[in-house]
């Protein structure tokens, strides 16, 4: 039996495991097939609003959640700016954005990560 308080996180595994099917719909389907990887990924974005908001409400946060939603967000988004750079769907000049999403994604997690345990808090970051 599943526990309500479980259900938020359920949610961020989901969309952890959607990935790789969303990939591979995505690089070797047809159109057809990346037309449902779109709607997955349309799914899980909506999951990753409704794990938050669930647990939010539920008061059933938990830090496995809280450490996984945005490692998950970030795998699902890098893993499709990957594949689309890999299979041509992006131009070299599509490349400039992806490369820059990438960054500050690489960078912000960092930036968390050391200052995690410091006072410190900067006014676009807390």
């Amino acid at each position: 039996m599943i526990k309500k308080s479980d259900i938020p996180n359920y949610l961020t595994y989901s969309r952890i495991i959607a990935i790789p099917l969303i990939i591979v719909l995505a690089l070797w389907g047809n159109e057809n097939l990346r037309w449902l990887a779109f709607v997955l990924f349309a799914l899980a974005a909506i999951t990753d609003f409704f794990d938050g908001y669930l647990a939010r409400k539920w008061g059933t946060t938990s830090p496995v959640g809280q450490m996984l939603d945005p490692i998950a967000d970030k795998l699902l988004v890098g893993a499709l700016l990957i594949a689309f750079a890999y299979d041509g769907t992006f131009s070299a000049l599509d490349l400039i954005p992806a490369i820059a999403i990438m960054m500050r994604e690489i960078f912000i997690s960092g930036l968390r990560e050391f200052m995690g345990n410091k006072k410190l808090c900067l006014k676009f970051l807390c």
